[in-house]
């Protein structure tokens, strides 16, 4: 997905992405996310449930993630995005942004506050900015220990039991950077495995209405390679500029079904249930960058929260929680409301009963 002045895409065929296992933990920096409120248990307290509503939440706006959260009723959040400042550097922070740290002091108490309320966040690093500019942190950085240490940070200092890596555009054909991140996925779960703590990734790379592209499928098949365990694989379906009328809720199912095919390929040894369980979908509520063409519905929602349910997938998102409302009809691309006329969290209130007791636990990645 990508962050411009006010509104963030995604490439054009799309998006998709990987969810990931659990990840909660304490290192150096859990003294201070302590000392702001957020529970110290090395994240059992706020794993994911295994299916679950995670819309992203735009962090770069302005808003309070734990206003929204409450007043949406979302309890568990995607935050985009995480990136260096510059190309090159290995120090990442929250919209690439040198005064916002990853430290407590940036969104520490508003994650906490989530967290108390029986929900938590799931970080985002790259997005279509980053990715572009070179500040995605595993194309900025060369050091696969500096990148996992980044990884690491985010988990002690906030927490999460899961990061987002959204892997698109020049970050597709960057094979250094995406041998080093799926290196430095391996390094933080070989971390998690020997200290105790619970780790997960999940990616979001680029799909069509049939599924994957030939690159998303080679940064996976690179995970296989170098033993990076990914849980979930998070198809955004919008944004297809296909350049006629599309129906945008069966796009979605089609699409899940052409990831399923994929990703049994991928990984033979995963029963059924435990490869519908790695694959999620996120879309654009209303109409996206394309147009009127592509308007994802209230009855597309109906649509893929019934098929979502009835095939057991992991997750369930839309970008993005600040576009939930009906406060531009006729727009385009908003990043503050959906184009369409709707009751305020209108999809966020059909999506969130994806959200439920019965699923039981967090799953892990392959």
């Amino acid at each position: 997905m990508r962050r411009t002045p006010g509104t963030l895409h995604t490439v054009v065929t799309g998006l998709l992405a990987t969810a990931v296992a659990s990840a909660g933990l304490l290192t150096a920096g859990a003294g201070a996310a302590h000392a702001a409120g957020i529970p110290s248990v090395h994240g059992a307290a706020n794993s994911l449930p295994a299916h679950v509503y995670a819309p992203y939440f735009e962090a770069y706006n302005g808003d309070d993630p734990a206003t929204l959260s409450a007043e949406s009723g979302a309890k568990y959040l995607t935050m985009a995005f995480i990136e260096t400042a510059a190309a090159g550097s290995c120090t990442a922070y929250w919209n690439g942004d040198t005064t916002e740290p990853l430290s407590s002091a940036t969104f520490g108490s508003s994650i906490a506050a989530i967290q108390r309320g029986g929900g938590t966040v799931i970080p985002s690093f790259g997005g279509y900015a980053a990715d572009t500019t070179g500040t995605d942190i595993a194309d900025s950085c060369t050091d696969v220990n500096a990148i996992a240490k980044v990884y690491e940070s985010v988990f002690t200092t906030y927490h999460a039991t899961r990061i987002d890596l959204d892997v698109e555009a020049d970050s597709l054909s960057n094979t250094a950077g995406i041998t080093r991140r799926n290196q430095a996925i391996a390094e933080v779960e070989a971390w998690g495995a020997r200290t105790g703590h619970k780790v997960g990734f999940q990616y979001t790379l680029p799909s069509a209405t049939t599924g994957l592209g030939a690159t998303g499928v080679a940064v996976l098949q690179n995970a296989v390679q170098e033993h990076a365990r990914i849980a979930l694989v998070n198809a955004m379906t919008f944004d297809y500029y296909i350049g006629t009328a599309q129906e945008m809720g069966t796009d979605a199912v089609t699409a899940a079904n052409g990831v399923y095919s994929q990703l049994a390929a991928l990984y033979p040894w995963k029963s059924k249930s435990q490869l519908w369980e790695s694959i999620g979908l996120t879309l654009m509520p209303g109409i996206d960058d394309f147009g009127a063409a592509e308007t994802t519905t209230a009855a597309d929602v109906n649509t893929v929260e019934s098929f979502a349910a009835g095939h057991g997938l992991g997750a369930l998102s839309i970008w993005a929680l600040q576009r939930d409302n009906g406060g531009c009809p006729g727009t385009s691309g908003a990043g503050t409301c959906s184009g369409v006329a709707q009751d305020t969290w209108a999809f966020s209130h059909t999506l969130e009963h994806f959200t439920s007791n019965r699923w039981g636990a967090e799953r892990h990645g392959f």
